[in-house]
């Protein structure tokens, strides 16, 4: 059986378990319910380190509005991705609690809800890379999330291997970064060339950009699975993920040197 809050408060009261353990326990079974349509997971970043981030693809603007409404009130701040100009519009005419700032990120098309203070600045450093123009949205969604999740990030865009003079001067840019993401679409080449320069990890991130056959990022994914390169890839368009999992090595080696 599931224990519930009180069951965790009262083993820790008779000292059965230790404030971390107990910590952790409600941490996994608190959700916050929106109605019939939701279950809001604000504490997942204290459980893993990475927040639950809101994809506005498939909801109404009404739903949208009171799912970021309950995040906001339980967490503080909200990362919502995929926003459209008529879901952005409704956002905007929303009357937030005072003190709330809405940071819109055009490129990226996401939104940054805040009520208090901006998170604190990790130490991590996070490098984003791009191989063309067509792939900087995706790109900037890492971006946004990175810095969301307390990183400091250096971007250089539009460095692909079709012109691979371009990107040597941008890795000097990121010698000291702890993880990079390097987005890109057709052949999806460079992630692989980056992991085979460059110490730190490299997260890859295949970009639906390319036509014909091996289109819609079909070719990047596969490009990237198959990299002699040691490195991690994230699914296609999948911009949160990568620079979520880029800001999680980043934090976890700002930890190591700070201890």
């Amino acid at each position: 059986m599931t224990p519930n809050i009180k069951d965790i408060l009262e083993r820790f009261a008779r000292g059965e378990i230790s404030l971390e353990r107990a910590a952790r326990q409600v941490n996994l079974i608190s959700y916050r319910e929106v109605g019939k349509m939701a279950k809001l997971d604000p504490n997942r970043i204290d459980r893993i380190g990475i927040p639950e981030a809101i994809l506005a693809e498939g909801k109404s603007s009404s739903d949208l509005v009171e799912i970021a409404l309950s995040f906001l009130e339980a967490s503080k701040a909200v990362l919502i991705t995929r926003v459209s100009s008529e879901k952005l519009a409704a956002l905007r005419d929303v009357p937030f609690p005072e003190g709330t700032c809405l940071r819109w990120e055009e490129r990226a098309k996401a939104a940054v809800i805040t009520n208090g203070p901006c998170p604190k600045y990790s130490g991590g450093k996070v490098g984003i890379l791009s191989a063309g123009t067509a792939d900087i949205p995706v790109a900037e969604e890492a971006r946004v999330t990175a810095e969301l999740l307390g990183c400091e990030t250096v971007s250089e865009y539009d460095v692909g291997v079709a012109g691979i003079h371009r990107l040597f001067p941008s890795l000097e840019k990121m010698m000291d970064a702890d993880a990079l993401v390097v987005a890109a679409g057709r052949e999806g080449t460079l992630p692989a060339v980056v992991a085979g320069l460059i110490e730190a990890p490299v997260v890859g991130l295949p970009v639906s950009t390319g036509y014909g056959a091996g289109g819609r990022g079909e070719a990047a994914l596969l490009s990237m699975l198959q990299s002699c390169s040691v490195m991690v890839v994230v699914n296609i368009d999948a911009g949160f993920v990568a620079g979520a999992f880029a800001a999680k090595i980043a934090n976890l080696a700002a930890k190591g040197r700070n201890m």
